[in-house]
């Protein structure tokens, strides 16, 4: 028997996977459900044998199901009998959001507002970790940017974001439910998907090193964000689930990097100069998005200890040798 059950909402991505190795390798006498919409996850197990011990790896069940059925999560709820749900699942790009607004919002909402049916309907209620997002912050904000700091969401999917961010309270308040909001900022690791930024710049300085590209080009040298080693944050997420007081957090590494700084690291790493293949492309920024942000992730600090210890040079060093190493 376990200590522990816990379900993990879209387990396969860059979070589900570091936060099964986290829970198995940290916790204990743990189980988990993994929820996935693919029956073909070869990948997800190859990516998982990295970090974990085999013999971990039957502790792991994964379950086929589509979130957005509710009679489907309402059975999984029932039959499982989970003590904890650190709920991850869902639209992750921002960009898409904008363009299929409707259907990333909707995807979004369905999916939390199943499990929380699932929960009432069967009078249950393991605490609860929902993935809120630093895109719900005011762009005039001021920064530092903490759990009081004024909310505007930028995107339809910060849109989603904010009404479970607010859902959330409603419901720890009605139902003294210990479910609560991590409001995460930019994360990254091996694991993440080539469009996103660190990968892309990364990809392309590779494809430059080896002469089979000549330029890459982004929106800006100049914004900054507040990136943190994927890994620490789901460290965050642990513990956050694990506590007993229902309390939101904004989970980041409090230190904004430019991407400029990015492009240094990357270039140096391969011997490169920056300058002799960047180009700016202003129309590849988002409207209305901050020049800078950066969190503060004190509260976090001051209840649960937690903070972020890889520097941001390590977790790009970490993830390109994890390219190379795989390509």
């Amino acid at each position: 028997m376990s200590d522990s059950k816990i379900l993990i909402t879209g387990i396969t991505g860059q979070d589900g996977i570091f936060l099964s190795s986290y829970l198995l390798n940290n916790i204990g006498n743990v189980e988990i459900f993994g929820t996935t919409t693919s029956k073909e996850n070869s990948n997800f197990y190859k990516k998982l044998t990295k970090i974990i011990k085999d013999e971990d790896l039957n502790k792991i069940n994964l379950i086929n199901i589509d979130l957005t059925k509710s009679k489907d999560v309402e059975s999984l709820i029932k039959t499982s009998k989970i003590d904890k749900i650190a709920h991850l699942s869902g639209p992750s790009s921002v960009y898409n959001s904008y363009l299929y607004p409707e259907e990333s919002k909707n995807t979004i909402l369905t999916q939390f507002e199943n499990l929380v049916q699932g929960c009432t309907e069967n009078n249950h209620y393991p605490d609860f970790f929902q993935a809120s997002s630093s895109e719900m912050f005011d762009s005039a904000a001021k920064l530092p940017l903490s759990e009081t700091s004024k909310m505007k969401p930028r995107s339809p999917y910060a849109e989603a974001k904010y009404t479970l961010h607010k859902r959330v309270s409603e419901l720890r308040e009605k139902k003294n439910w210990n479910i609560k909001s991590g409001i995460m900022f930019n994360h990254e690791s091996e694991f993440r998907q080539n469009e996103f930024l660190i990968m892309k710049v990364i990809t392309g300085l590779i494809e430059i090193k080896e002469s089979r590209s000549t330029e890459l080009v982004v929106g800006s040298l100049n914004y900054s964000r507040d990136w943190t080693y994927a890994p620490e944050i789901v460290r965050a997420i642990s513990d956050v689930l694990f506590e007993e007081s229902p309390t939101d957090y904004v989970i980041g590494c409090g230190k904004g990097h430019t991407i400029l700084n990015m492009i240094e690291i990357v270039s140096s790493y391969f011997d490169l100069n920056y300058k002799d293949f960047i180009r700016t492309d202003e129309s590849l920024l988002r409207k209305g998005d901050p020049t800078h942000i950066v969190s503060d992730p004190s509260l976090i600090y001051n209840n649960l200890g937690w903070k972020a210890e890889t520097t941001f040079q390590e977790m790009i060093e970490k993830i390109i040798e994890f390219k190379l190493s795989n390509l």
